[in-house]
């Protein structure tokens, strides 16, 4: 039917939504923008699975009709394996009668996702940074496994967004250790959101310091999770 799937985890990039809807519902309304950028300087995400940028490009999106936006987004991302550029352009045109009805961003996101196309590369291991609307909007992808790519990060998130294939394909992406180097790049404050509600991945955030809450999630699943960083004790640099 045109989805994008993946053949190495045999899952979904999106949910039957739509990529914008899963973007704007899950991740942008969980992590609470636009409003927490609104009135800063910079304002920094963090991504566990670039994917196929549609995370990304609804974040630009949003951002870019924003008149109360944060002067710089700055877009950190872990992706193991990177797609082909003809692959962003087919997921940003693809859409279905979900994202249709968001006429306001939809046509902002596929022109967004032809310049992404246009500025990207033959992605070695290692971490790029790729820069638009004149330096304002910065995506710094880091090509490698998960564990070690945010390790090797001095980011400080203001918001992450979970986005690895299901648990039950890719349990690495949601290991404990690899949520532990999550949180080691948060500060008090940080929102987090993702589609999973996997038992084992929210008792892994609670006890790592995320005050954790289930919400109603987008069809066709029941829930998704928001939560915030809120530990009783810093977590050692490492």
């Amino acid at each position: 039917d045109g989805s994008p799937r993946s053949p190495r985890f045999n899952d979904w990039y999106r949910s039957r939504s739509g990529g914008l809807a899963q973007a704007l519902s899950v991740y942008i309304a969980g992590c609470g923008l636009p409003r927490r950028w609104r009135g800063k300087a910079q304002f920094t995400v963090l991504e566990t699975g670039f994917g196929l940028g549609m995370n990304f490009l609804t974040t630009w999106a949003a951002w870019e009709v924003d008149a109360q936006r944060c002067d710089d987004l700055r877009f950190v991302s872990v992706e193991a394996y990177p797609v082909s550029a003809a692959d962003i352009v087919r997921s940003a045109l693809a859409s279905n009668a979900t994202d249709q009805a968001n006429d306001r961003l939809l046509p902002r996101v596929q022109a967004l996702g032809r310049q992404l196309a246009g500025a990207w590369q033959d992605w070695s291991p290692g971490i790029h940074c790729l820069r638009f609307a004149g330096g304002h909007v910065q995506l710094m992808l880091a090509v490698g496994e998960v564990r070690s790519m945010l390790t090797s990060l001095t980011c400080e998130a203001d918001a992450v967004y979970l986005d690895g294939f299901s648990p039950a394909v890719n349990p690495e992406m949601w290991s404990r250790a690899t949520l532990q180097a999550v949180a080691r790049r948060c500060r008090p404050g940080t929102t987090l959101a993702t589609y999973t509600v996997a038992h084992r991945v929210r008792e892994d955030l609670q006890q790592l310091g995320f005050h954790v809450e289930k919400r109603h999630g987008l069809p066709p699943k029941r829930h998704r999770l928001e939560a915030v960083f809120a530990p009783a004790d810093r977590l050692p640099d490492g």
